[in-house]
């Protein structure tokens, strides 16, 4: 259980067998409180990039383009640090209050934010407030994941996954409508309402039962399973096998690198780091660069919308395409359709073009995140799926991180607005290449 956490994604089993029985109450109610979650998470990594025109003109701090990336990653380094502690912290306290202790966590985080006296302090606190963002997704994937119909999985977890983009298309709206008269600190204000889930949380949110078993708490499993109608048989085999999983860490890693998958892991690593770079550099950098570009403020944080919006919308229906024509060839026609409407950005068109191509831009980024991890999770084998997923997005995260700081960087270089755009555009190439350079899989068209 403590590997499959430090992921951002569960690894979906296409070999488990569709449950007899459904749930449809109880999938709801975490579907719902863990969508929620994840609506507070893209909101409060989404509302800096939204902030930042306004954040970079705030006379007290006069930030350099260079301290403003900077401080874009420092979110991004610390949901690093929580991916990676969030499998310890559930193994002690639950996944039930780990999702209540890092909502609470960034929520605090939001506040003292907006209370900063200083970029220094700022950072700070954005960077604890990510250790917590860190803990949210995978907490938030397991627990949907396990208490889904088996046959429903997939498209739970999607659905849950929507609340991402979600948050950032209202950080987005928000910005327009208030950042002009209230300031950016009232913006991070608002990022710590989420704190008022916390006492649902706690109150509805049922305990994982792999958790509870876990701990030979097989009683208090059973009793939340009947009360449910959950089949325990359905939870065994989301589980890992704990038995094996120490014993097995090294050889699947090893495996990663064996001669007839180490072509597969370095593309899906290449195409992990590009895709994540183009996500946060443009969730950090979009309204800047656009404002940079000639156009307005209203209408950069309106890109920023577009952006969010189409990759909600995407996520479904690449989703969906996946599924009819192969993951490899959809993935691969994403991000190469994210490269080029990056490029043709550089040159100013009219609005209804420009927005359509920040949608094609939302739509090859975000939303090709969600069929990567479906796609790496069907790729490799069940003995070092957990693994390949989890090295993978790890690596990601570099670029992740390096997204905000490099295209702070250029601009401090005063290198000019194209560069900034042919930088994404050049990133969606090599991602949609290293796709389509991943061998075949043995199951055909997955």
């Amino acid at each position: 259980m403590k590997g499959n956490l430090q992921m951002d994604a569960p690894v979906l089993d296409p070999s488990s067998k569709p449950a007899t029985r459904t749930m449809p109450a109880i999938t709801l109610l975490v579907v719902v409180i863990c969508w929620f979650s994840m609506l507070a998470d893209g909101y409060d990594l989404g509302i800096y990039g939204a902030v930042l025109p306004s954040l970079m003109e705030y006379k007290d701090w006069s930030l350099s383009p260079a301290k403003a990336g900077a401080i874009g990653s420092y979110a991004l380094v610390g949901m690093l640090v929580g991916a990676i502690c969030v499998g310890t912290v559930t193994d002690m306290i639950g996944r039930k209050k780990t999702l209540a202790f890092c909502v609470s966590l960034f929520s605090i985080m939001m506040g003292f934010a907006a209370m900063a006296p200083s970029p220094d302090m700022f950072g700070l606190f954005r960077f604890l407030g990510g250790i917590a963002l860190g803990g949210v997704i995978p907490t938030a994937s397991a627990l949907t994941i396990e208490y889904s119909p088996v046959e429903r999985r997939s498209l739970m977890y999607a659905v849950m996954y929507t609340g991402y983009p979600v948050g950032g298309l209202l950080g987005a709206l928000l910005s327009m409508y208030f950042l002009q008269d209230f300031g950016w600190r009232f913006l991070f204000w608002l990022g710590a309402v989420p704190i008022l889930l916390v006492p649902f949380i706690l109150t509805y949110l049922p305990e994982s039962i792999s958790f509870l078993l876990a701990k030979n708490r097989r009683e208090e499993a059973e009793q939340i399973a009947a009360r449910y109608n959950i089949p325990l048989d359905t939870i065994g085999a989301y589980q890992p096998d704990q038995a094996n999983e120490g014993k097995g860490k090294f050889a699947s890693v090893a495996a990663l690198f064996a001669k007839q998958n180490i072509r597969a892991t370095i593309c899906f690593w290449i195409a992990f780091f590009m895709g994540l770079l183009m996500i946060y550099g443009l969730s950090t950098w979009l309204p800047k660069m656009m404002k940079e570009a000639g156009y307005p403020l209203g209408s950069s944080l309106g890109f920023l919308f577009m952006l969010n919006l189409s990759a909600a919308v995407g996520a479904l229906l690449a989703g969906r395409a996946a599924d009819r024509w192969g993951s490899q060839k959809i993935i691969s026609i994403s991000y190469l359709l994210a490269g080029v409407s990056m490029a043709l950005l550089s040159v100013k068109s009219s609005m209804p073009v420009v927005y359509a191509l920040v949608g094609l831009a939302g739509f090859g980024t975000i939303g090709t995140t969600l069929i990567m991890n479906a796609y790496i999770s069907k790729y490799f084998s069940a003995d070092n799926r957990a693994t390949a997923l989890g090295w993978a997005i790890g690596f990601g995260r570099i670029g992740a991180i390096s997204g905000p700081v490099l295209i702070g960087l250029f601009m401090s270089w005063n290198m000019g607005p194209s560069w900034n755009f042919y930088t994404f555009a050049i990133a969606g190439i090599i991602a949609s290449v290293m796709v389509l350079f991943i061998p075949k899989h043995r199951d055909g068209n997955i």
